[in-house]
């Protein structure tokens, strides 16, 4: 038993585990907020509960029909034709009670199914759905690979706790219960008060010695989870860690966090060999005992054959699951530190919330005004100062300035990604904040400048900007992004699989996949966000005229580096740190001879477009390339 209960906890041990105790719940927390998810089922958690007490008692009468079978064949001196009597009925009700506690065990486990994966469907999706209902702020700070250890560990943790308690602990609880009463009915109450005795000292000792060790465990968790999230990273920036040829650098900082916790496991499996000699040492007293009281009334004649069979039939009962009963607690403490991570993501605040009573977006051309608008990212670091201008409904207005003046900022907060400090952003006279989120992002199209695809084909990235759009559909956006007749030059076509992230694709196959994801879309309103940064001149030329026709009588939010892109917009802002200092027409801001006209006379010169932060021919600081 010894050897069965190390090897459960050293494959505990290795597997993930939950992350370190936030402080934030204990286990009580942990159960109130799982409970509701199982009683959604009150009418199968009765039945289930009924079939275990109802294995539990047959389980219980198994020794006691034995002790009869014993008593009923004992030979009586001077009574020969005590032999020739077969007790029947008792072998008969032997049989039934053995088939009975399977039978019941099963029927319990089988009612029982539905309702934990049922309750682990229902909260894994909550948890996905919340995920996504968070702020874009909180996603920036997470760690993918530690957040989906913790979600995949938390729904497997609520299998097991479920699994555990119903058909372990509970079972055990039960027959513990059906067995001290029958031992203080029938026999000495020395039977009674060893085997309390017995039972007090093993849970003491096993939950004090647990939760003793339980910090190793913790710090196993917390070691896991950061070494994961190191490796998810690495493997993620694959290309820049061959880049700067730190393949052994990166190595060495994931085998740091393997030593510590090779140093966290050793220490926790030392401690389960103490708890493990602890409980052998003893159960195995307590059987002894046990035995010495039943044979010393065999010999006194207190008691028959049978009550000893009887009495140590209960013994090796209670023995095998009391064995694994440090072992179950081990697991229901891990169960709960890993439901505890997963229930913390359901705790996280949602920055961003439709209000109380919020209507949908009603749209009726989608004019956009900025309303002096003053926003931070972070409270000592304000991004946009006073903003305010009006985007008036099917036109352009393009936005332009140096990296880091506050330009994708707009159309985050367009998007309510995040809410602003002050003032207030309406379209058609309805501040986004009163009307739901849902009907705000669906009435609005973006081609970011980072495009990010997912692992899957060409076509089901296209489709995602409408996943119920038929294949001529689809094609039509493709052609639209002057992209369908390079699809069709690929082995796959619309088949090919980009790659995670998209990287199997240039930049500039990205940005037109991401083009006509948005085409398809079919929004109100438009924000090009860099839409032709990784196209090459000719590429970009040819795709313009594209994205005007595209972008014909939708309100459209152009940011662009490359002036010559924009220069035919309604309206062009020019943002300096955050604060819009100059507006108007390409010709108007020429005429002004300010900052516009000073970036497109460097643009003239480096037709790149690339946009400077600093004066043009400032050299870089030598402490930069030192």
């Amino acid at each position: 038993m010894r050897r069965h209960s190390s090897s459960s906890d050293s494959s505990s041990a290795a597997r993930p585990s939950a992350a370190a105790n936030q402080g934030t719940r204990n286990d009580w927390v942990t159960l109130k907020t799982l409970l509701p998810y199982l009683w959604a089922y009150k009418l199968r958690v009765s039945f289930a509960l009924a079939f275990l007490i109802g294995a539990k008692m047959a389980n219980v009468g198994v020794p006691v029909v034995l002790k009869r079978l014993i008593d009923s064949l004992t030979i009586t001196p001077g009574d020969p034709k005590a032999l020739m009597v077969l007790p029947l009925g008792i072998l008969v009700a032997y049989g039934v009670l053995r088939l009975c506690t399977t039978l019941f065990t099963e029927l319990r486990e089988f009612v029982f199914a539905r309702v934990t994966q049922r309750a682990v469907r229902t909260i894994a999706l909550q948890v996905f759905e919340h995920l996504h209902s968070l702020s874009l702020r909180f996603h920036l700070n997470r760690q993918t690979g530690g957040m989906t250890r913790d979600i995949e560990r938390g729904t497997r943790g609520i299998s097991s706790l479920v699994g555990y308690t119903l058909f372990s602990i509970l079972p055990t609880l039960v027959e513990i219960t059906l067995v001290l009463g029958y031992l203080g009915l029938h026999y000495d109450i020395w039977f009674t008060i060893i085997t309390v005795s017995a039972l007090a000292t093993y849970i003491l000792f096993t939950v004090v010695v647990t939760e003793w060790r339980t910090h190793f465990r913790r710090t196993m968790n917390d070691l896991d989870s950061k070494a994961n999230s190191r490796a998810i990273d690495s493997l993620i920036n694959f290309e820049t860690v061959k880049y700067f040829g730190n393949e052994a650098y990166e190595a060495r900082r994931y085998d740091e966090g393997l030593q510590r916790y090779e140093t966290a496991a050793v220490r926790s499996q030392t401690s389960l060999s103490a708890l493990n000699t602890g409980q052998s040492a003893i159960i195995a007293i307590a059987v002894t005992l046990i035995l010495w009281r039943a044979t010393q009334g065999v010999i006194d004649g207190t008691m028959s054959l049978g009550d000893l069979v009887l009495v140590n039939a209960f013994m090796i009962q209670l023995y095998i699951p009391l064995n694994f009963l440090g072992v179950i607690y081990r697991e229901i403490k891990q169960s709960l530190a890993d439901m505890e991570r997963l229930f913390s993501l359901l705790d996280q605040h949602r920055e961003i919330a439709d209000p109380p009573g919020a209507k949908p977006l009603s749209s009726h051309g989608a004019a956009i005004r900025f309303r002096h608008v003053d926003f931070s990212y972070e409270t000592n670091r304000q991004i946009l100062f006073d903003v305010d201008f009006t985007i008036p409904a099917g036109t352009t207005t393009a936005v332009v300035g140096h990296s880091g003046s506050g330009k994708s900022t707009l159309s985050r907060l367009l998007f309510r990604f995040y809410d602003v400090g002050s003032g207030s952003i309406s379209i058609d006279g309805q501040d986004i904040r009163q009307v739901t989120q849902d009907s705000l992002r669906a009435a609005i199209g973006i081609v970011p400048q980072d495009t990010v695809l997912f692992n899957d084909s060409i076509e089901y990235n296209i489709a995602y900007g409408n996943p119920g759009a038929s294949k001529e559909q689809v094609i039509g956006a493709a052609r639209a992004a002057c992209i369908h007749d390079f699809i069709l030059t690929l082995p796959e076509g619309y088949s090919t699989m980009v790659g995670e992230r998209g990287l199997k694709l240039s930049g500039g196959e990205k940005q037109r996949v991401a083009i006509a994801r948005a085409v398809l879309k079919n929004p109100s309103i438009l924000i090009f966000d860099e839409a032709t940064s990784a196209l090459d001149s000719k590429a970009e030329q040819a795709i313009q005229a594209q994205l005007k026709e595209i972008a014909r009588d939708r309100t459209t939010l152009v940011i662009a580096h490359r002036l010559s892109t924009i220069a035919d917009a309604a309206q062009i802002l020019v943002l300096d740190h955050g604060r819009v200092v100059e507006r108007g027409t390409h010709e108007q801001l020429l005429a002004l001879g300010n900052l516009y006209a000073q970036m497109w006379a460097r643009q003239q010169v480096r037709p790149d477009g690339a946009d400077d932060a600093s004066p043009v021919g400032s050299p870089v600081p030598r402490s930069l390339i030192a």
